[in-house]
């Protein structure tokens, strides 16, 4: 329990990554037993911060691919935890958009370029992009200020759907993405629920309260001895895929459901 048998101290970035660095070697100098941080950014500004302090990543969409850790299976140093999947779902996302909007030729991803796991996504749903008739428009946004300038972009592309890239920074502005989104009647597809209940008209990806519920069973090995390089990485099991039908019927679509698998129509 937090202030009995555990003490937590807590440090947000508010949507500001050049401030992670800063943050992870405050808590380092407390000497903290474990640092727990949450995406890749974060998890990368607490390894360059220490190769001793145990790190357990709430969630991360590629540890392996962005240089957190050696394997999944053998994690290695100090860090372990959990992945969110995202590099995996990402073409899945895309699929389910191009289900609902079938007309769509052309998909725009906003991304935000300091995020070193969208790269990848991004080089996933090129990929996948001519099996599905679709070509991929990179729209970027590194924070509130840039918002505004991507959406005229989109304005000028027309493209026919958008994919909203999981990120902290992009995250923290969900509402006004969304509520463009709808201006520009635009049908787009996010990573985590809360950003339909922000307004957006759809998300699928990892179920986020059951990683970090995950997370906690990795801080409680640790503390009894367990060292990190010896805690396989977890990948998610659960998958959320979630709409706004409210958003929906304003942008003058219908969906349906099949019974059988979930899949949208």
């Amino acid at each position: 329990m937090d202030g009995k048998s555990i003490i937590i101290d807590y440090r947000y970035g508010d949507g500001r990554y050049e401030r992670l660095p800063t943050l992870a070697a405050e808590l380092i100098r407390l000497k903290v037993d474990i640092l727990v941080v949450v995406g890749a950014v974060a998890a990368h500004a607490a390894k360059n911060a220490t190769s001793v302090i145990p790190i357990v990543i709430g969630n991360a969409a590629d540890p392996v691919g962005t240089g957190l850790v050696v394997s999944l299976a053998r994690p290695g140093g100090n860090i372990t935890g959990l992945s969110d999947f995202n590099i995996g779902v990402v073409t899945k996302r895309l699929e389910l958009l191009k289900e609902l909007v079938p007309t769509a030729s052309r998909v725009a991803v906003l991304l935000n370029p300091s995020n070193p796991t969208h790269s990848p996504q991004v080089k996933e749903l090129h990929a996948a992009a001519p099996t599905l008739g679709v070509t991929i428009l990179r729209v970027e946004a590194e924070g509130a200020n840039d918002i505004d300038g991507a959406f005229t972009v989109l304005r000028n592309e027309r493209p026919g759907a958008l994919i909203v890239l999981g990120d902290l920074i992009l995250g923290t502005h969900r509402a006004r993405i969304a509520e463009l989104a709808v201006k520009n009647r635009l049908p787009a597809i996010w990573a985590v629920r809360e950003d339909v209940a922000a307004g957006a008209l759809m998300s699928y990806g990892t179920n986020f309260p059951h990683l970090y519920r995950r997370a906690a069973v990795y801080v409680d090995k640790i503390l009894k001895g367990a060292k990190p390089a010896d805690l396989p990485i977890e990948q998610p099991t659960k998958f959320d895929l979630v709409i706004n039908l409210k958003t929906a019927k304003t942008l003058g679509l219908k969906i349906r459901r099949r019974s059988c698998c979930g899949r949208i129509r």
